[in-house]
């Protein structure tokens, strides 16, 4: 399942096969889709990521957020909101800002490279199997 944030992107996790000469590992790994107003994007590359088709993209869930936190939903969505177009704001006039996940990453911009880049943790939580498979791919 993926978790669509409006006006940021997509987060998902994704199984991936990797074929090795001894075996064949299947691992989870977590992906972030962009998906900004491109006039924030300006001079910035950042990496293509195909989500699957068969993964179902639910909306961002305001009201489970309100309850780990006890504020209405619709103050949630508006904290959300402003966050995100705030950060678009800054990426605009040519700021850098690392927009931080608690316990998912860091979406940063390194040489005018906008990236996600996932906790190590946050990693080894999806896939507990072959966990260090999950890191490198990731």
């Amino acid at each position: 399942q993926g978790v669509l944030v409006p006006g940021l992107g997509t987060f998902a996790v994704v199984h991936e096969q990797i074929n090795s000469t001894e075996e064949v590992y299947v691992v989870r790994r977590p992906v972030f889709q962009l998906d900004m107003d491109m006039s924030c994007l300006r001079e910035l590359v950042f990496p293509t990521v195909i989500m699957p088709d068969d993964i179902e993209i639910m909306p961002l869930d305001y009201w489970w957020l309100s309850q780990t936190n006890s504020l209405p939903p619709d103050m949630v969505r508006g904290c959300v909101e402003e966050t995100i177009l705030l950060y678009s704001f800054q990426l605009r006039d040519r700021q850098r800002p690392a927009f931080a996940f608690e316990n998912i990453g860091i979406l940063s911009c390194q040489d005018n490279v906008l990236c996600m880049q996932f906790h190590c943790s946050c990693v080894a939580g999806l896939e507990s199997r072959d966990t260090w498979v999950a890191l490198l791919l990731t």
